[in-house]
């Protein structure tokens, strides 16, 4: 049997992951013994590195490898929007499928790519860019391709799962356990895109395109991170019961659609506070869960390491594989593309308004300790329907007192217009945190 030629494009973390798989077949699926590693784009040709690649297949060239008539797949793990999108774009004119774990491309591009893919005939395979080594592109795309599903949610992002998780059983402030991350390489020197949210947002994403059949606009998914978290809102979440979790939140909005013939969805991003009954509850520092909701499997959950090198190279195999075990039953490498492999969108969908957006809410005030205070800010919540499902007060002093308040579902519009006239009263000096709490 012809062995698939696989061209990688990057030698980071993850490259180096999946080189490493690919050059020890010993032990592992019989067709992981099928592949070799053809060529290698790399920036520098003199950095050191801790693993033996030839040298004979590197290049900083990556056209080289887009273009090598020798290579059947091409492994895009080099990260960023650009030349990384370019690049796909142009292995797949070339006729090659491509694996990647890029999720920003595929977040922002994935509709474009998906349709030169199916005009090529090839594949584009992401199992890599959610979740690390979980599998959870594949069975949306085809374990639960029979259901209709109604909400995704989840930990998606490691790094800010590992940063709660120590805020909680420590009762360490964020800046301190942030920068134990960076220094245990958990978090980039510039954490940005983690704890800010968007590698999260990117994601989720990724995720409701395929369990809701349609191309999301990334740019409209409402995204708060963990940057601006105080220890305090974790020391209170959970004397109440709850942990805190940044969570990704895709479900099938039931606001009537003012987009004929598209589905709207709720899509957000937010610190949100999960009670400690909840199978999210327990999942901790770098580990990834993604719990799915559907007619008729009812609730599933996927869990396990979200990053690093093992995980995302593990998923990035299982794709080559895939396409090169429907390449190695096809004669001279022409083959007829699985339709669930290649999934694309079947339905148009839209992200909601996120005033639409319906859910419980934690907020946190800080006023004056004086009488009437919390039956004025009962008041304001009444008159806009939004029933409590609990006000707490903590820490009093002779001055001020902090106010926790649980909400009921309600939506964010009607939350918004009652904190703006909470804001206005004359006891209440500032509404210190607000927050989605399931």
């Amino acid at each position: 049997m012809k062995k698939v030629g696989i061209g990688l494009l990057g030698l980071g973390t993850v490259g180096k992951g999946v080189a490493n798989i690919i050059n020890n077949p010993n032990d592992r699926h019989p067709l992981v013994g099928e592949l070799e590693l053809v060529g290698v784009a790399v920036r520098n040709l003199q950095k050191k590195r801790d693993i033996i690649i030839p040298d004979s297949i590197l290049t900083t060239n990556p056209i080289e490898i887009v273009t090598n008539p020798n290579i059947q797949i091409i492994v895009e793990v080099m990260g960023g929007i650009e030349p990384a999108k370019s690049l796909i774009i142009q292995a797949i004119r070339a006729g090659k499928s491509v694996v990647t774990a890029n999720k920003a491309v595929i977040a922002r591009h994935g509709e474009e790519i998906s349709n030169e893919a199916k005009a090529a005939g090839v594949y584009v395979l992401i199992e890599a860019a959610v979740g690390g080594g979980i599998p959870i592109i594949e069975p949306l795309k085809q374990s639960l391709g029979g259901n209709q599903i109604t909400k995704v949610s989840g930990i998606i992002n490691g790094t800010t799962n590992y940063i709660l998780s120590r805020m909680d059983k420590e009762g360490v402030d964020y800046a301190d356990v942030l920068k134990d991350a960076q220094e245990l390489g958990y978090a980039e020197s510039d954490p940005a895109a983690d704890v800010e949210g968007s590698d999260a947002a990117d994601k989720i994403a990724i995720l409701s395109g395929l369990a809701f059949g349609g191309s999301i606009n990334r740019s409209n998914i409402p995204t708060t991170g963990i940057n601006h978290l105080e220890a305090v809102d974790v020391n209170y979440a959970r004397k109440l019961g709850y942990g805190i979790k940044l969570l990704a939140i895709s479900e099938k909005d039931k606001s009537p659609s003012k987009t004929e013939g598209s589905q709207p969805l709720s899509i957000w991003v937010e610190p949100t506070l999960v009670p400690e009954d909840n199978p999210l509850a327990g999942v901790n520092g770098v580990n990834n869960a993604i719990l799915v909701e559907g007619n008729p499997i009812g609730q599933v959950m996927f869990f396990g390491p979200g990053a690093g090198s093992g995980p995302t190279a593990s998923a990035v195999v299982a794709d080559i594989l895939n396409i090169a075990g429907i390449q190695s039953m096809s004669e001279d490498n022409i083959f007829n593309l699985d339709p669930l492999l290649s999934a694309k969108s079947w339905r148009n969908c839209h992200i909601a308004e996120k005033k639409q957006i319906t859910k419980k809410n934690y907020i946190r005030l800080i006023a004056k300790d004086s009488p009437g205070v919390i039956g004025e800010i009962g008041t304001i919540f009444g008159k806009k329907k939004i029933s409590i499902e609990s006000i707490v007060q903590f820490d009093v002093t002779d001055e001020e007192a902090e106010i926790v308040v649980i909400t009921h579902k309600i939506q964010q519009g009607q939350l918004e217009e009652a904190l703006l006239e909470i804001k206005n009263l004359s006891q209440v000096k500032r509404i210190a945190a607000t927050m989605g709490c399931l």
